[in-house]
């Protein structure tokens, strides 16, 4: 069976739970295709800009539920959750799973997740079909919170997929950004690799997985090519024509807490399910096309 490589999926509308990088992006994209787009911020000041780009924003900081749940939630026919899940659960499904279970319009529910819920695996490769075995408290959170928006609606019409995303970049977000700041470090750890992916793939994915819904399937979200990080900045440097920074022990690097978690996990991430399920094909298959779309666009 051939697959249309540029599903679109009939307009809908989207609510996103947390309007963050990729929800806005995703937001936009869609709202260029007729789409109605609404979602949550936690600060105020983010409601003025949200509501600037077209998008009907509400306050949700997790901690209490949304003030007029039957009004906000009408009409909505996709949601996508990207709020990280706490010790209690995503607060998304806390607040509001019986809001949307009664839906009569919600028809696809897209989790992001991350990669952390396949614990180590010594620079082997992770497929959607492997048994998470997370070690990670981040990695045990989000598994638990995928498998919760799953039960939440097994036997109803709502399709709900997993989407597990390697490092986002894009423009704002990226290596160049951390050469022209000076902040770019290569931390040096032989053997570690990371998969990432650039923001605009991810938008095509999802919109790609609203067109072809499939319950409980869960999708990788990453580049084609794993490989140090130092590669990318490295390469960054390169495009901007400057010397890169000498690099840095893993051992003696100063790292918050969230990147020595990173650093603790390696594995390279299979995306054959994209193409073959998905009929997508990357528009940045590795961070050079990605850097190279970048530069090109300031």
């Amino acid at each position: 069976m051939s697959i249309d490589p540029k599903p679109v999926p009939e307009p809908g509308h989207l609510f996103c739970f947390g309007l963050g990088y990729t929800g806005t992006l995703l937001a936009l994209r869609l709202m260029g295709n007729g789409w109605r787009v609404s979602g949550s911020v936690r600060k105020k000041e983010t409601l003025a800009r949200a509501s600037d780009s077209g998008i009907r924003a509400y306050l949700f900081d997790g901690n209490s539920p949304l003030a007029d749940p039957d009004n906000t939630f009408a009409g909505v026919t996709h949601l996508l959750g990207s709020i990280p899940p706490s010790e209690a659960g995503d607060p998304a499904l806390i607040h509001h799973g019986d809001d949307l279970r009664s839906s009569k319009t919600l028809r696809w529910v897209g989790y992001l997740s991350t990669p952390a819920v396949y614990g180590d695996r010594q620079g082997g490769v992770a497929r959607e079909e492997d048994k998470p075995n997370p070690v990670s408290a981040r990695g045990k959170r989000r598994l638990t919170a995928e498998r919760a928006w799953v039960k939440a609606f097994d036997g109803t019409r709502v399709s709900v997929q997993a989407f597990r995303l390697a490092g986002i970049y894009g423009p704002g977000r990226c290596a160049l950004d951390q050469v022209r700041a000076g902040t770019a470090r290569i931390v040096d750890k032989p053997g570690q690799v990371f998969n990432r992916i650039h923001v605009d793939d991810i938008t095509k994915i999802l919109i790609a997985s609203m067109a072809r819904p499939d319950h409980t399937r869960i999708y990788n979200v990453a580049d084609t090519e794993a490989c140090p990080s130092g590669d990318v900045i490295r390469h960054a440097c390169f495009l901007l024509g400057v010397d890169p920074p000498a690099p840095i022990a893993f051992e003696s690097a100063e790292l918050s807490p969230m990147a020595r978690s990173f650093y603790s996990e390696c594995k390279r991430l299979d995306t054959n399910r994209l193409t073959k399920e998905l009929g997508v094909t990357l528009t940045h298959p590795t961070y050079r096309e990605g850097l190279a779309a970048i530069l090109g666009a300031t």
